[in-house]
Order: C-alpha cells, then sequence, then structure tokens
C-alpha cells in the first residue's frame, strides 16, 4: 500500500460508517477518478482492506493503521466485527 503524496489537498470527507450501515457500494469492487485519493480512517475496531489491482492485496486495518486509496484502482471493504470509520478524499 503506497502514502498519500505529498501537495494533495483534502476536500470531502464521508459521515462516520458503522458495520450496519456501511453503504453497499463499499462492500463491493469499486474506485475513485483518477486525481482523487482516498483515506480510510478506522475510530474503532477494524476493517478488511482488499486492494484489487495490479496485485491483490488484503490489508486489516485499524486505529492506528489507516488505508490510502490510489486513484483508479479497484479496491473493497469488509468489516471484521464492530467498527466506526470514515472516509477523507484528497485532490
Amino acid at each position: 500500500m503506497k502514502d498519500l503524496p505529498p501537495g494533495i489537498a483534502p476536500y470531502k470527507k464521508t459521515p462516520e460508517f458503522t458495520e450496519e450501515n456501511i453503504p453497499p457500494g463499499l462492500l463491493n469492487d469499486h474506485n475513485t477518478k483518477e486525481g482523487v485519493w482516498g483515506k480510510i480512517v478506522i475510530l474503532t475496531g477494524s476493517l478488511e482492506y482488499t486492494i484489487q489491482e495490479p496485485v491483490v492485496e488484503v490489508i486489516v486495518l485499524n486505529p492506528k493503521k489507516f488505508g490510502v486509496v490510489e486513484p483508479t484502482i479497484r479496491h473493497h471493504i469488509k468489516p471484521l466485527g464492530a467498527v466506526k470509520f470514515h472516509v477523507e478524499f484528497f485532490r
């Protein structure tokens, strides 16, 4: 998993989600647009973050380890029990 690149700025943040109200689209493969990065921030619990390309990478995120979403790269998430998180978007 890569780091957020220097020089990008936040522009949007999702509401807080829990294992009970995660939008279905986040549980299935999806991607961001060209130039849009995401940061998955775990507030409590843990989440499995699967990056589908260029090779499959499965990462367990927790409050000490956030996830980086690269532009146009297919990915999905899966809650690992009780979790609370949000996603911040940068460009």
